[in-house]
């Protein structure tokens, strides 16, 4: 637990080198910190946008990795995807640099601020969001360090003027047993991320460790009821001593959703505590996956103490994030969507959302998968989940660096796609994604692009083929 890896205070970190700054993740530390004073440097293989957000608050972002970046350097920060054998990470150990890891710089800029920490298998980065939102219009500025952007700053990532600060707390490497929140939220537990855990267990272990250390700081985890991993995993916390409010749609959960329905901005619902009626929430994202994220948010909020008038117009002025139910364009009365989604059950509570927008219209979608061991044990669940569509398009697996497992390929999973065999393709041409999409798609239809890898590029080449035909009617 994090007792054995205490912060280390920031004053300590001197100059610091971050090796791929560009990520989510660490672009959102780099920032962090240096509005916190600390000189900042940070590369990544490619240039992108975020370098470019970084450079304007004074980060030097380089492309390209060199040992020359780390010329009076006192700490480099990496990332678990970051071999030993990474020529900078080679050069530190050389030069005697000290070297934290993502985790443990996220601990370092959290030091001393009242930590909330949302985390679970899925709805992390989209409930983090919200959480982020909500505070702001109660009049709190807090800090904050989310996996994407927000759509009503831009910015993933943020040092505020109070003194709470909101974190995705990542599970996926253990990232989330160095962080020291007071309150925390446990969206889901499934299996996932086993090429680290190794088993269920183990994961189901390192949040009963993670709920029980927000325990021992006199904290209290909100849990969804309607989950069975978390609710396995509170039951053991609550055996422990730890405090645990649950919320969602079960007739068990402390904070029970009544009158969830889907509406024409998004998705409303209420909540019922102690027999009273808090008021009914009207979000502007789809799906009942973001109304339990909303509802865990404002259960959250009811116990630091905020109004639920106030929590309510935070959650309802929520928009969104980037590359979470993304909207890229209307063309012709075509919608374009992009969606992180990679784990079944992900994409099967994204493609029922979509199901809900687009109404009368098909559903048309690209998905590629992330990680061979991940499509290895979900590759019917992934077809399954693929199946809610009225067309789908399968890449080739994402696994960069990974040694291929049999039968873990795009074709098996498009062949476990329950649909007429005429609507699924399987297409490893990259290039020739986009065409397939845009085939046939008329007016009032979705097209939806999903997966954790840069996918949602396609997307926008989606738009500009659209945009094209509509130029050239009769081409």
């Amino acid at each position: 637990m994090n007792s054995s890896h205490p912060a280390i205070p920031i004053s300590e970190l001197g100059r610091t080198h971050i090796v791929g700054v560009g990520g989510a993740g660490m672009s959102g530390i780099a920032r962090i910190l240096a509005a916190r004073g600390v000189q900042v440097s940070g590369c990544d293989a490619k240039d992108s946008r975020r370098l470019a957000a970084l450079r304007a608050v004074g980060v030097s972002a380089n492309v390209g990795h060199n040992q020359t970046h780390l010329d009076g350097i006192d700490t480099l920060i990496v990332s678990t995807a970051i071999p030993q054998s990474h020529v900078e990470r080679v050069g530190a150990k050389e030069l005697g640099i000290s070297i934290l890891s993502r985790a443990q710089a996220l601990a370092s800029i959290m030091h001393g601020f009242t930590g909330i920490a949302i985390t679970g298998t899925h709805g992390k980065t989209t409930t983090t969001s919200m959480f982020t939102v909500a505070l702001q219009h109660c009049g709190v500025d807090p800090s904050f360090a989310i996996g994407s952007e927000l759509n009503e700053s831009g910015a993933n990532a943020h040092l505020g003027s109070g003194d709470i600060f909101v974190v995705e707390a990542d599970e996926s490497d253990g990232a989330f047993l160095y962080l020291e929140p007071k309150i925390a939220i446990v969206t889901n537990v499934e299996p996932d991320h086993l090429d680290h855990w190794g088993t269920f267990d183990a994961i189901e272990d390192a949040f009963v460790e993670f709920a029980q250390g927000v325990g021992s700081r006199g904290g209290f985890v909100v849990v969804c009821a309607d989950d069975p991993g978390a609710m396995r995993m509170a039951q053991r916390a609550i055996s422990l001593g730890v405090e645990v409010r649950t919320y969602g749609e079960s007739d068990h959960a402390d904070y029970r959703m009544i009158d969830a329905r889907a509406n024409d901005m998004g998705w409303e619902f209420d909540t019922v505590h102690d027999g009273v009626r808090q008021g009914l929430i009207h979000l502007q994202v789809p799906g009942i996956h973001n109304a339990l994220n909303a509802q865990a948010v404002f259960v959250a909020m009811l116990g630091l103490g905020y109004p639920a008038t106030q929590i309510r117009v935070g959650l309802e002025a929520f928009s969104g994030t980037r590359r979470r139910f993304d909207f890229k364009g209307n063309i012709d009365g075509v919608r374009v969507y992009d969606d992180y989604a990679h784990h079944p059950t992900e994409i099967s509570a994204t493609l029922t959302a979509a199901r809900e927008v687009v109404g009368e219209g098909k559903l048309i979608i690209a998905f590629q998968a992330h990680h061979y061991y991940r499509t290895a044990m979900f590759t019917k669940e992934f077809g399954e989940a693929l199946g809610l569509a009225d067309k789908v398009v399968v890449l080739e697996v994402f696994a960069p660096g990974e040694q291929p497992i049999p039968g873990a390929s795009g074709q098996t999973m498009a062949s476990n796609v329950p649909l007429d065999p005429e609507q699924v393709i399987f297409e490893p041409s990259w290039s020739a994604v986009a065409g397939h999409l845009v085939s046939g798609a008329q007016s009032g239809d979705m097209v939806m692009t999903l997966g954790a890898g840069d996918i949602g590029l396609i997307a926008s080449e989606v738009v500009e083929l659209l945009r094209d035909q509509q130029d050239s009617p009769g081409a």
